[in-house]
């Protein structure tokens, strides 16, 4: 009877077990359960210290509680920065477009980037072209998702899920276009950049133009840079070169603006909406 009674009490607490979530679990094993999002944060981390989880899993998971925090209006990519097609662009000058973005989905705009008039994928036109048949590019068209600035990347997602869109148009409060986001942007703030056939290759941090023109990547290291040129800018407040330069400009700079810093002229040569990648660089005489 003692051994049915003892049976029975440890199935019941196994079955109690099974049932907790993965979450109470946790808790219990590393010292309570977590009482807000910080809280579960540590708890991960914890976890993540004593080898439960690989690093990779626990950037995943910060990144989709930061994703329950963040709105459309913090990651999407801006106006100025989208890449548009205008309504009656021969298809022949279309091709030229879609081929040197890379993407796959276009907002087909009209006088002005706020009259959207449809998204164009490029699947469909290239495709009209395979086929030889002519359409006008209104005939391609899809019917664009417009949504708020103020939405929240997780609701976007999910409909992005349900709807089987991956592109959204984004407006102000005033209805005027503000940008657009894509289902890659809301899952990179998740997993982190996800590279494709169109991102850059590898490069060297520094390479050679000609004699007095350098092509500098931002991400190379100060230390780097003044190993090469013989410089001396400091590293106390940024560890990269493209640090050093963004924080000249005071903001994040566009394609074809330049700099001069310590007698060296820093000219952007790519960068996006986001983030700084590469400069020519050359040697200038000081300013008296």
């Amino acid at each position: 009877m003692n051994d049915e009674s003892t049976d029975s009490s440890n199935g019941s607490s196994s079955a109690g077990s099974g049932s907790r979530s993965w979450l109470e679990r946790l808790g219990r094993a590393f010292g309570g359960d977590p009482r807000n999002r910080e809280d579960l944060v540590e708890l991960l981390r914890g976890v993540a210290e004593q080898g439960l989880i690989e690093a990779d899993t626990l950037a995943m998971l910060e990144g989709a509680l930061e994703v329950d925090e963040l709105q459309v209006r913090d990651v999407m990519i801006p106006r100025s920065h989208m890449v548009v097609i205008p309504a009656g662009t021969p298809f022949e000058e279309v091709l030229p477009i879609i081929i040197g973005s890379g993407h796959s989905r276009f907002p087909v705009v009209g006088e002005d980037r706020d009259q959207i008039k449809g998204i164009l994928l490029a699947k469909d036109l290239l495709r009209l072209v395979s086929d030889g048949e002519e359409l006008a590019l209104s005939d391609l068209l899809r019917s664009p998702v417009i949504i708020p600035e103020s939405k929240r990347l997780n609701v976007l997602l999910r409909e992005f899920r349900v709807s089987k869109n991956h592109m959204a148009i984004v407006v102000d409060q005033y209805g005027g276009v503000s940008g657009l986001i894509t289902i890659e942007d809301v899952l990179e703030e998740i997993v982190g950049d996800i590279d494709d056939e169109h991102d850059a290759v590898p490069v060297q941090d520094i390479q050679k133009l000609d004699e007095d023109r350098f092509l500098v990547q931002a991400l190379t290291s100060i230390d780097t840079f003044n190993e090469t040129f013989e410089t001396d800018f400091s590293d106390d407040e940024f560890d990269t070169i493209g640090g050093l330069v963004v924080s000249e400009f005071g903001r994040l700079p566009e394609n074809g603006e330049s700099v001069d810093i310590g007698g060296w002229s820093f000219q952007i040569t790519s960068a996006d909406d986001r983030r700084l990648h590469a400069m020519e660089v050359r040697a200038v005489s000081e300013v008296p």
